[in-house]
């Protein structure tokens, strides 16, 4: 298995895709692990000072007039984070998991945060060996980081909270002891604070949403190209002359795309009954077009999060240790909120192409591509559930970037939600690779009502590809376990053409 290097600079989304959905070993660079030594080094002789340092010397929000004791700043530090672990609902996957260590290791590696090698260590070691904390998803209000999920992450340092290890849920400590790791005696000054004060599981999300997203896109041009092609789709709106004339660069990707994959197919442009295809034909590359726009601006973003240091308060080389707001999620929630309507119309228009595979008789296909329509409903339901999928993620592209309820008593007034957003970018997300999943069920039994010796060259291998995963057009079947397949197939990005 690949071994990626991090340094809390050069972390690119291609090589945190191989760490979280494809399992990689990330470990430190020694020059890295230098930097936090040295930082940790300015932060105890800024201790030793005892000049006011935001929770490290002082209490946390509403609290910070309080001041410490010497002898009580290891437990403000165990204690917040034990306090801090106040979230509810159902715990994270493994992959939103692996991600958070991943940045939340990442950005301590930076070397401003003032924690010792060994914290993040023992983060990567939980990361490479499998222990992964029991994170609820409910809990984050985007600003201050993700205080309360990243404190159930912090917890397991301490050998407390849960973890699952090898499919088991234990105790912190114990999931650790079977893994071969040792957590830590005790936290020093700052670094219960510096685990919880990040954006690591906003961070996470929102990649795990982009991530999917562009899985979900490749496998939407696939099924875009044999749906055109089972409709007889006119390719005159490709015409790279029409997309010159309003040069946008997601347009004009889009429609170039589809050019190559229809290239020598025998089935566009036989449909005579109409000049013109449905917009979901028609307009795909300024339908699409959009969505590849996103995924693009979206990338430089989480490239620039993931080398961020976004805890507080945060220690300059010349040993100043400077408070600030790194911590809030605008940012993050801004991205999400981007991508979850990118996403959601990709879904819509997967859906509106379904229903015309279902409905197109004028132009071949039986109704709902059922060998003996009547007695049987062929897929029909499909279209169902597809708009299921798409009504749902209507509600949940609702922003939730545009709120903000204050916290601390008013102290932190402004809060970003970005954890809600991305939330809900990471559920949309999984709604599009399904849309397209039901979509790409359709394309297999259209193609061959068809003629599949008429596709282009480009999507015959897709067409045989899904040819082994579906069963061909015949009566009516349970189809769910195939369904559920193609669903796997598509997120796991298998299905797919290269953009």
């Amino acid at each position: 298995m690949e071994t990626i290097v991090i340094d809390g600079n050069r972390l690119d989304p291609g090589a945190a895709e191989q760490v979280v959905f494809g399992g990689a070993t990330a470990v430190p660079s020694p020059e890295a692990l230098e930097r936090v030594r040295r930082a940790q080094g300015l932060l105890a002789r800024a201790v030793e000072s005892d000049l006011p340092l935001y929770g490290v010397n002082t209490g946390l929000g509403k609290l910070s007039t309080v001041r410490i004791g010497r002898r009580d700043l290891g437990a403000l530090q165990r204690n917040l984070v034990r306090s801090h672990a106040a979230g509810v609902g159902r715990p994270l996957p493994e992959e939103a998991v692996r991600g958070i260590l991943l940045f939340r290791a990442n950005s301590l590696l930076k070397g401003y945060s003032g924690v010792r090698p060994e914290v993040i260590e023992l983060l990567l070691g939980m990361l490479n060996r499998g222990v992964y904390p029991v994170v609820p998803e409910q809990g984050s209000v985007g600003s201050s980081g993700d205080l309360v999920p990243l404190a159930h992450v912090a917890l397991v340092l301490l050998g407390e909270g849960r973890a699952v290890y090898r499919g088991e849920e234990l105790r912190g400590g114990e999931a650790l002891r079977r893994a071969g790791l040792s957590p830590l005696e005790e936290f020093l000054p700052k670094e219960g604070l510096a685990l919880l004060n990040g954006t690591a599981y906003m961070l996470s999300l929102c990649f795990m949403g982009y991530v999917l997203g562009w899985r979900a896109l490749r496998a939407a041009f696939a099924a875009a190209a044999i749906a055109f092609q089972a409709l007889r789709g006119r390719t005159e709106p490709l015409d790279p002359r029409i997309h010159d004339l309003r040069p946008h660069g997601g347009q004009r990707e889009a429609a170039a795309i589809m050019r190559e994959l229809l290239a020598g197919s025998e089935l566009v442009d036989t449909y005579t009954g109409d000049v013109q295809d449905p917009y979901s034909l028609r307009c795909f590359p300024q339908i699409i077009g959009p969505v590849l726009e996103a995924l693009w601006i979206a990338e430089g973003r989480l490239r620039v999060e993931m080398n961020s240091a976004t805890d507080n308060p945060l220690v300059l080389p010349d040993g100043r240790v400077l408070s600030g707001g790194n911590f809030h999620g605008e940012i993050l929630a801004f991205v999400a909120e981007w991508l979850a309507v990118a996403l959601a119309e990709l879904a819509a228009s997967c859906e509106r192409r379904l229903s015309l595979l279902l409905g197109a008789e004028d132009r071949g296909l039986p109704p709902f591509l059922a060998r003996e329509s009547g007695v049987n409903s062929g897929l029909m339901l499909l279209q169902y559930t597809a708009a299921a999928l798409v009504a749902e993620n209507r509600v949940l592209a609702h922003p939730a970037a545009v709120d903000s309820i204050p916290t601390s008593a008013g102290k932190e007034d402004h809060n970003s939600f970005g954890a809600t957003a991305a939330w809900k970018l990471w559920r949309i997300a999984e709604n599009a690779v399904r849309a397209v999943a039901l979509e790409l069920v359709a394309c297999r039994w259209a193609a061959e009502l068809a003629g599949p010796e008429g596709l282009s060259p480009a999507t015959r291998p897709i067409y045989e590809r899904l040819c082994e995963l579906v069963p061909p057009p015949g009566d009516d079947a349970f189809l769910g376990d195939t369904i559920e397949e193609i669903v796997r197939v598509v997120r796991r990005g298998e299905i797919t053409y290269g953009i």
